[in-house]
């Protein structure tokens, strides 16, 4: 099947590029490149392409005004053409809440080079976009989970999530009591836009969020979300669990993977870790999980109908080693219940 795309993005030079990338791919076919909203809204209605690449920053329509009106009048799948900047990180962001798939960093330097640097990347994007669930985390309802009925200093909960996986992990962790074992998070994202969600998830939830520094102790009610160029480990120092993080090469094709932590905290945390895999493109934090299981801590991915990519849930569950799949409005509450039930004789 062939996968219609609309490049929108006011560069010249951006436009070009991603075109002649798109009319590279043998599944592609390019059906327009427009410089503004306006120009879009026509091809869109001409063509109803399966994906649109949006720029951020536009003139007369902004690119957040132009996916709100889209989502509302005709749901595409759009992945989001960002700078690297803290504005821009804030913006993509939003777009993601509104519903925008995926986003892809513009470089900041030589921008030709750069782009062809990332044309696998964005291959990879806009087919896992034209298969991605539209309607994703709107059908799901978030229920009110209980709080813990003991203490659980203890425990480590380690999240990981790639493609979707900010508005899953919100949907998670604005449901998270603030009395919970302390989170780690591994979600595939560029360096500069980890700082922006993570504030973004602090202002949202009840227990506080932060970008990990590297040497902190893992406290309870606070969750800890990897840089986005560096991996994040867990390592046990004395009674304490602290946070690591190491510059090294790609894992599982990514920095920060979630195979990385999921391994440092099989290692460290063995029986008193809970592993969960959220939705994402490819295979990132499959071994890891594995190791996690065969330590004895609990594992669980979410399942494939509130999945927006279900590739890194349906990989993990592959190897057999995943205890439960569930639906993203009851991840937070089946942690809760483990997490109660953990240090007693159980079922799961």
């Amino acid at each position: 099947m062939m996968i219609k795309v609309l490049v929108v993005d006011d560069s010249a030079l951006i436009r070009s590029l991603l075109s002649e990338i798109i009319r590279s791919e043998p599944e592609f076919i390019l059906v327009g490149a427009a410089s503004d909203a306006y120009a879009a809204r026509d091809l869109v209605n001409l063509h109803r392409p399966d994906v649109i690449t949006l720029d951020v920053e536009m003139p007369k329509v902004d690119g957040l005004t132009f996916l709100e009106k889209l989502m509302k009048a005709r749901p595409t799948a759009v992945v989001m053409i960002s700078s690297l900047t803290e504005q821009g990180a804030d913006v993509t962001l939003r777009a993601l809440e509104l519903g925008a798939v995926d986003y892809l960093a513009k470089p900041k330097l030589d921008i030709a080079r750069g782009i062809e640097q990332y044309r696998q990347d964005i291959v990879a994007k806009i087919k896992a976009a034209s298969v991605a669930k539209l309607s994703r985390t709107k059908n799901c309802q978030p229920k009110k989970t209980a709080n813990l009925r003991f203490k659980t200093t203890e425990k480590i909960i380690a999240i990981g999530a790639s493609t979707g996986g900010t508005e899953a992990i919100k949907a998670v962790l604005t449901e998270m009591p603030v009395d919970s074992p302390g989170i780690v998070i591994t979600q595939h994202m560029p360096a500069g836009f980890t700082s922006s969600f993570a504030r973004r998830l602090d202002g949202m939830c009840r227990i506080r969020v932060l970008e990990a520094q590297g040497g902190e102790r893992i406290v309870p009610g606070h969750a800890y979300l990897a840089p986005g160029d560096q991996h994040l480990t867990v390592v046990r120092s004395g009674a304490d669990y602290r946070i690591e993080l190491t510059d090294g090469p790609r894992v599982s094709g990514h920095k920060p993977s979630v195979d990385v932590m999921f391994q440092s905290v099989a290692d460290a945390v063995g029986a008193n870790a809970l592993a969960v895999i959220l939705t994402g493109m490819g295979k990132d934090g499959a071994v890891g999980i594995r190791c996690i299981a065969e330590q004895g801590g609990f594992t669980m991915a979410q399942d494939e109908a509130t999945s927006l990519i279900f590739g890194m849930p349906q990989e993990a569950i592959k190897t057999g080693c995943v205890k439960k799949v569930v639906p993203l409005d009851e991840v937070s509450q089946r942690l809760i219940e483990v997490l109660n039930l953990m240090g007693k004789e159980y079922r799961i």
